[in-house]
């Protein structure tokens, strides 16, 4: 009888810390993200080799929180962009990068450094050195499979790629976001620019160069 006690006990023990484990694991900050490169990321083979040494080396990264809290600090309705450039295509995970962070200024000073930390805690391999980071008012408007982003120095205007192209030929995408993505789509890049507040600017406009989804970590 003894040793049937210890067992139960060590079986409720056990089962508790899988609950905690399983528990903690449970993404806890959600939300919607566009991603914009400076290269078709999804186009036909001569088209990609024409670009992957060339271009490719920029991107802007778009977050939308629409629920959680990290440490504590609940991010709800936050919003942030990264803006990133690399000395080679993104595609290269050797490259160095480097990133400036614009962080919605309608939060409180609590909340933006509780979505800085978050930032860097899940995407420093894709950010690289953040060599700047400072607030500024953010418009993040994600309607049906369109989305808009904007703020000072940088504008994201996506649309959905007609008939779900991407999925129907697979084969022809040819990077992975930046960030890792739920119902990852390709969009259609309207236009996206970067003004150049700490890097060079540039301007991208009417290609597939765009991905959206859902994030969660």
């Amino acid at each position: 009888m003894k040793r049937f006690w210890m067992l139960a006990v060590v079986l409720l023990v056990w089962v508790g810390a899988v609950g905690l484990t399983s528990q903690a694991e449970q993404p806890n900050v959600k939300g919607d993200y566009v991603e914009v490169r400076t290269a078709s990321v999804f186009a036909g083979a001569c088209h990609y080799n024409g670009e992957v040494t060339t271009t490719g080396r920029e991107a802007l990264m778009a977050w939308d929180v629409t629920s959680g809290s990290w440490n504590g600090t609940d991010l709800t309705g936050l919003r942030a962009i990264a803006v990133v450039s690399a000395d080679d295509n993104l595609s290269n995970a050797q490259a160095a990068r480097r990133s400036e962070l614009i962080l919605d200024q309608s939060a409180s000073h609590a909340q933006r450094v509780a979505m800085l930390n978050a930032i860097k805690s899940r995407y420093s391999a894709s950010l690289g050195e953040i060599v700047s980071v400072r607030s500024a008012s953010i418009s993040f408007k994600h309607e049906g499979k369109s989305y808009q982003v904007s703020s000072s120095d940088a504008a994201i205007n996506v649309e959905a790629m007609p008939n779900d192209l991407c999925c129907r030929m697979p084969n022809l995408v040819w990077y992975d976001p930046l960030v890792q993505l739920g119902q990852r789509k390709v969009g259609y890049t309207v236009r996206a620019l970067y003004a150049g507040h700490v890097g060079d600017k540039w301007q991208r406009a009417g290609e597939n160069s765009a991905f959206y989804g859902n994030f969660a970590f």
